[in-house]
């Protein structure tokens, strides 16, 4: 028996609800009048191959935001990674919450029925949203049209490929895990200069580029109409304004990579291979967190520890405003009667302690006395900075009237003097931002009056009692120094090793794994290297410095920083020794050697020849573009492109020019000629300007010379001709074969290196020589960048 007609119908409605709940499940693309829900965690959109994902992301206890996030490999909840939020600061309900397509043509978000968020748009024809393999949620009208799309309201994050335009902007995160916006923003200022600002509840800031910086200086190019800045999918990073770079991982293509200002105020870039779910940081905008403005509020400073990270404490005399919250600062624990008397008043100095901008009446090559006197006439004054280079013992004269933007810098090299009420006193470790330590004060006895005899047999036994007593002491306190100093050098080393991820060596050590020294590796200006085998069974190798004149804490420093660069085509440094004046550090070792052994090699084919090239290209680049510590090598030549067993190039002797003459170095101007004869750009002969050209000079004299074989310290119309004819050099020899009226084919069969017996790739052969002389043009500023030689050999890596 047929059921009624009555029962029918609402079971045909309960089928087809169910099938339009199961549609939008999944969905490559949600239509009008379609809808996905809060509640149910499998209605999404997904892009075609499954790289992202959009729908309800969980941002805290029954609260969602509608995110786009990776979703390969994949992940679920907070574990995953969200790229794009429409409702950051308005999160929704775990219930009765959509996103629906209306047949206006917006996209509508609803809490509980409620409207907090739409796209604004309207279409009177069809029209669809959708998500596609590059992160971008777009909504298109009937005829294919775009009518609004996620790329161009970025929130914290930019894609790859996603334009970054002078009507967008970052903007931080306030935390980890909460997704509402905080005070950091990345944009376009009106100089269409890209920018980092703190723009707090009641000051706003630029930090990056560092503001005590030109834009010549930095530069960055302010007049241009486009605003636009693009990371592309090799992890190349460029701007409108004229800044770029490259992350330490570009040129890989099976990278996942994203830009995210994160909350902690500083720009980085992530970079994780497909597959994996540990995110890498392949570049960020400060390498020094401190610099990072709003950190900690008035009155207070900003250390840094790598182990343990930021840190904000009060400066002396100040306590918290707000305890557990730093950035409302600090208020003082003392009153003036009136700031400007001087009898109340005193200036206490502060070691290793900066406090960016509100200066007020700033004096150039003044006296610390007039400088003081400055501040004291001030009211105002909180406190005056004394530092600079004036000549006659003088030095430039910053008063405050706001402590803001502090930190505790060990390598800042002026003095900072806050000014107090004449009675507050302080302790040394307030003062001194360090570890020290110090002897209780020794307190008076008093004898008491005795008869004469008794007195004197008194005080014999009181002088053998103190006497054997002090021998107690002075050993014990032998021993608790020594000891001490054991745990803090020990500390400092721990610490060191920690923080750089690279180890301490004692010079004993080093001597017993390079068996006293004997198996010399390569020789420079700089050094010996020698080879060595750890007791782990690693071999590596040992760089004894031969001219290094700097401290140890100086030179720990600049080790540290070379010792966090991470780069393929850079060489690894594993450790260091300083001991005394011994100054070595210790390598990876390169199966291969260096690119100057192996120029006549019949292993170095074409191929091997031509990777060398865009490698040591990679490496350099990352130098110029990425390393805010330094910006040039100073020295590339063969010798110092080493090759690992697969005759990859990793470059050496990175930073050492720092390391071997620490203070010489100011911006780019040098107190003296480096690098090799042959390979030196003019510049260094004819006193212009050192800018990274200088690097871009060398390394195509070394490209020139590994595909002729011919050494640029020597004659080539000498060699060809046993020195009878005239001298030829080089450069003016290569471009004499290039402009000459032979065919192309014969001309290069001319130049090219003997050993590759005529087995090259003659389209990548002609790239190498045509960009080589572009790179040794007498005129630096007709010479590219290394960035844009990665970009110009990149393009014909693959040509048969």
């Amino acid at each position: 028996m047929a059921p009624p007609s009555s029962l029918l119908l609402p079971l045909f409605l309960s089928l087809f609800l169910q099938s339009c709940r199961l549609s939008t499940s999944a969905l490559p693309i949600l239509p009008k009048r379609a809808s996905l829900s809060v509640e149910n965690p499998d209605d999404l959109l997904v892009s075609p191959s499954g790289a992202f994902s959009a729908g309800f992301f969980p941002v805290g206890h029954n609260a969602y935001g509608f995110a786009v996030w990776f979703s390969h490999p994949p992940c679920s909840g907070a574990a995953c990674t969200p790229v794009w939020m429409a409702n950051r600061q308005a999160p929704v309900n775990g219930r009765r919450s959509t996103l629906s397509l209306l047949n206006s043509g917006s996209l509508v978000l609803t809490d509980a029925g409620a409207e907090v968020w739409s796209s604004g748009t309207s279409s009177p024809s069809a029209a669809e949203l959708r998500l596609n393999d590059t992160g971008n949620l777009f909504l298109t009208d009937g005829s294919g049209g775009v009518l609004w799309q996620s790329f161009d309201s970025p929130t914290d994050t930019l894609l790859p490929q996603q334009p970054f335009t002078g009507k967008t902007f970052l903007i931080s995160a306030r935390s980890r895990y909460n997704y509402s916006t905080e005070f950091y923003k990345l944009y376009f200022d009106p100089n269409n200069v890209l920018r980092l600002l703190f723009d707090g509840p009641s000051i706003s800031s630029v930090y990056w580029p560092y503001p005590w910086f030109s834009n010549d200086q930095l530069g960055r190019f302010p007049y241009n109409s486009s605003r636009i800045a693009v990371l592309d999918l090799l992890g190349r990073f460029q701007s409108s304004d004229n800044y770029s770079f490259s992350t330490s991982d570009y040129g890989v293509t099976a990278m996942q990579r994203r830009m995210t200002l994160d909350f902690d105020g500083n720009l980085r870039v992530y970079g994780r291979e497909l597959g994996s779910t540990v995110w890498a940081v392949t570049w960020e905008a400060l390498s020094i967190p401190c610099f990072i403005h709003g950190v900690c509020g008035n009155n207070s400073l900003c250390s840094y520890d790598p182990t343990q990270g930021r840190s904000c404490s009060c400066v002396p005399g100040y306590v918290p405003k707000v305890p557990g919250d730093w950035s409302a600062g600090c208020v003082p624990d003392f009153t003036f009667s009136d700031g400007c008397v001087a009898d109340e008043i005193r200036f206490v100095k502060l070691q290793y302690v900066d406090f960016y901008a509100y200066d007020y009446n700033i004096s150039f090559n003044t006296t610390l006395a007039k400088c003081r006197q400055t501040c004291l006439n001030l009211c105002n004054c909180r406190g005056f900075q004394y530092s600079g280079s004036g000549s006659g013992g003088m030095s430039d004269c910053y008063p405050k009237i706001e402590l803001l933007n502090g930190h505790n810098l060990p390598s800042f090299p002026g003095e900072f003097f806050i000014k107090v009420p004449k009675n507050k006193t302080f302790t040394v470790d307030q003062l001194v931002k360090r570890t020290q330590y110090t002897c209780p004060p020794t307190q008076e006895e008093k004898v008491p009056h005795r008869s004469k005899d008794g007195g004197l047999s008194f005080m014999l036994w009181f002088a053998c009692v103190v006497g054997g007593i002090e021998i107690v002491v002075v050993f014990l306190v032998w021993c608790f120094l020594i000891r001490n100093q054991q745990d803090v050098t020990s500390a400092h080393q721990s610490y060191l090793n920690t923080a750089a991820g690279f180890k301490w060596f004692s010079y004993d050590e080093l001597k017993k794994a390079t068996r006293n020294f004997s198996k010399e590796i390569g020789r420079g200006a700089a050094g010996i290297v020698y080879k060595a085998l750890l007791p782990d069974d690693r071999v590596v190798a040992v760089k004894v410095l031969s001219n290094a004149t700097t401290g140890e804490a100086d030179f720990l420093a600049e080790a540290s920083t070379i010792g966090r660069v991470n780069h393929m085509n850079l060489i690894g440094m594993l450790g260091y020794c300083a001991e005394g004046k011994r100054r070595l550090l210790v390598y990876e070792f390169m199966e291969h050697g260096s690119l100057a052994q192996n120029l006549a090699s019949p292993e170095l084919h074409w191929k091997r020849r031509y990777d060398i090239a865009v490698g040591t290209a990679k490496g350099l680049a990352y130098l110029h573009d990425e390393c805010l510590e330094w910006v040039l090598h100073c020295d590339v030549k063969p010798q110092n492109i080493l090759l690992d067993s697969d005759y990859q190039p990793k470059v050496a002797d990175f930073g050492l020019s720092k390391l071997m003459d620490r203070g010489k170095v100011r911006n780019s101007d040098f107190s003296r000629i480096r690098g090799t004869r042959g390979y030196m750009a003019p510049e260094w002969i004819s006193n212009l300007p050192i800018t990274s050209k200088v690097d871009v000079y060398s390394y195509w004299i070394v490209m020139l010379e590994m595909v002729t074989g011919i050494s640029p310290m020597t004659s080539v119309q000498s060699l060809q001709s046993g020195g009878d004819a005239k001298q030829i050099w080089l450069v003016p020899w290569v471009r004499n074969k290039i402009k000459g009226p032979r065919r192309t084919g014969s001309r290069l069969k001319e130049m090219v290196h003997p050993e590759l017996r005529g087995n090259y790739n003659m389209k990548q052969m002609e790239v190498l020589i045509e960009v080589a002389l572009k790179c040794v043009e007498e005129d630096r500023n007709a010479r590219p960048t290394m960035s844009q030689v990665v970009e110009m050999l990149l393009r014909h890596e693959n040509d048969s």
